[in-house]
């Protein structure tokens, strides 16, 4: 079974106030949309994930939506919420038998909740996440009267992940008209919506009081989680007729690093201390220079791979600190352009992201220019 998910992030959150969308806003550290789009990203079920954002987010896309470690696509939102929807229906896989669809403003959804919303969407065709109504109901005049109280036994709080088999999913999106969301358009359709059992951690932020809330719900998670700490090193002998690559970024010099790949020992470092970090093994376990795929490859490519390894286990990189140990040539014109393209393959800021150059006193063979070498830390935090 094919499974697809949509993250609706094209609003602009006009409730909540403030320039930014508030899916970019912080949540402990991360995006908001982060959160999001990681939940489904490292879910066993999620073949592949469409993200519907604002067009000026769509034009310069955070490093960790390029980065995620599953294939995402990008797309521009529309003026609604069911406008973004379809343009992101139109890119999901034409071989989907199910679709998930989740707000990108509810970033504490769990794996569960998740499951069980693809399990009843396979078997009833659609399916949303809910929680009962807990307080009492009473509906009121519009002004300060109660009329009646209502009900609340049959009273559910309908959240994300919606999940619909892919023909109830474009029934529902060809009717004319707007609904709140999928569920309202398919039940118009004729289709018979299944609730699953939601959670009340899987807010929506709309609100600065939701933000700070969630903040809370996170914090014991977090501190009880705590943070893997990894090191990396790598060394290489310096011949002639070889490119010198550093962190992505191509150096004039005379010589270049012997490997089988492309030799680039910043970037073998820090794959190794992001692995190692998650316990996830090292650079030669996942990609064995026995093998002819990486004969020659792109260490940039390989050092996202591992990110998206590390990502599948919940992990996220906090930051990375790298010394090179060279005594020629001089790093530092090079220094931000390595910090760039690291922090893009890291899926963090560059801000997170140190690159120093160091010279080995004319002594050994990193003194004599024979070789280069590469040690880095990397400080990685668990997703709740």
């Amino acid at each position: 079974m094919h499974v697809s998910a949509i993250i609706a992030a094209g609003g602009r959150g006009a409730r909540f106030g403030g320039e930014r969308p508030k899916q970019l806003l912080l949540l402990r550290g991360v995006p908001i949309l982060q959160h999001s789009v990681e939940a489904f990203v490292r879910h066993a079920a999620i073949a592949d994930v469409v993200v519907a954002l604002p067009a000026d987010v769509l034009s310069a896309p955070p490093a960790y939506l390029r980065s995620a470690g599953a294939p995402v696509s990008l797309v521009a939102g529309g003026s609604r919420r069911r406008d973004s929807v379809a343009q992101a229906f139109a890119r999901v896989a034409a071989t989907a038998d199910i679709v998930v669809i989740h707000d990108a403003a509810r970033p504490l959804v769990s794996s569960a909740v998740i499951s069980r919303t693809i399990a009843a969407a396979a078997e009833h065709g659609a399916a949303v996440a809910a929680v009962r109504v807990a307080d009492t109901v009473k509906r009121g005049d519009g002004a300060s009267m109660v009329i009646e109280t209502v009900p609340r036994e049959d009273l559910y709080l309908v959240q994300t992940p919606q999940a619909f088999r892919v023909g109830v999913l474009r029934d529902a999106l060809a009717l004319e008209g707007d609904a709140t969301d999928e569920a309202g358009l398919a039940e118009r359709a004729g289709h018979r919506v299944h609730l699953v059992d939601g959670d009340r951690m899987n807010v929506k932020i709309t609100t600065a009081d939701d933000l700070t809330m969630a903040e809370r719900w996170l914090a014991p998670v977090a501190e009880g989680l705590g943070m893997r700490i990894g090191n990396g090193y790598d060394l290489h002998r310096l011949v002639a007729g070889r490119p010198l690559i550093l962190g992505g970024v191509t150096i004039p010099f005379a010589t270049g690093l012997l490997g089988h790949s492309d030799a680039d020992i910043v970037c073998h470092a820090v794959t190794d201390a992001v692995l190692g970090a998650a316990g996830a093994g090292d650079i030669g376990r996942h990609f064995p220079d026995t093998d002819a795929a990486w004969k020659g490859a792109d260490s940039i490519a390989l050092l996202r791979r591992a990110v998206g390894v590390v990502g599948a286990q919940g992990f996220h990189v906090v930051n990375v600190d790298v010394t090179v140990i060279a005594q020629a040539p001089k790093l530092s014109p090079f220094i931000d352009a390595m910090r760039a393209r690291l922090a893009d393959a890291l899926a963090c800021d560059v801000a997170c992201v140190s690159v120093k150059g160091k010279t080995n006193e004319g002594m050994d063979s990193m003194g004599a220019a024979e070789s280069m070498a590469a040690h880095a830390v990397a400080l990685l935090a668990r997703r709740p």
